[in-house]
């Protein structure tokens, strides 16, 4: 894999990249997901914080409850609203970038969905994936089936 991946809003005043190999990426099934996505699901894909480096622009930041109960911090952009990133509280060392933001998602494999609970009824949920119906309480899994289809 690449090492380094870029990526930004739609209207280009926030730009990042990110500086290190991926953990997982996931499907997210919450009500919240799907709002903030304006679809059925959003994606997010787990990365080392320190990895994502903004190299233009700031984003603007607020908090929500998680569908868990959880805080998590939104950021996006203050110009033309793109979801970028969701920092939890809970966990400081990773965040989760909207995989849709990057330049290139070609290369993107989903290796579970979480809050099938919640998923639209016309979803189709493939069992090959690791399914949660709600926030699985550990996401190791969620890390060693990528790091299966990535080694």
């Amino acid at each position: 894999m690449n090492a380094t991946y870029s990526g930004g809003c739609q209207c280009g005043q926030i730009r990042y990249e990110i500086r290190a190999e991926p953990l997982t990426l996931y499907l997210c099934h919450c009500k919240e997901c799907q709002k903030q996505s304006s679809s059925a699901f959003g994606m997010s894909l787990t990365v080392p914080r320190d990895a994502v480096v903004i190299i233009q622009g700031e984003p603007k930041a607020w908090k929500r409850k998680a569908d868990s109960g959880r805080e998590v911090t939104c950021l996006f952009c203050g110009d033309c609203g793109t979801r970028l990133f969701h920092e939890r509280a809970y966990n400081r060392e990773t965040i989760n970038v909207k995989a849709g933001t990057l330049d290139d998602t070609s290369w993107l494999r989903p290796v579970g969905n979480l809050w099938t609970n919640s998923a639209q009824p016309w979803v189709m949920i493939c069992d090959q994936m690791l399914n949660y119906e709600g926030q699985p309480a550990d996401v190791r899994p969620l890390w060693e089936k990528w790091a299966q289809q990535h080694s």
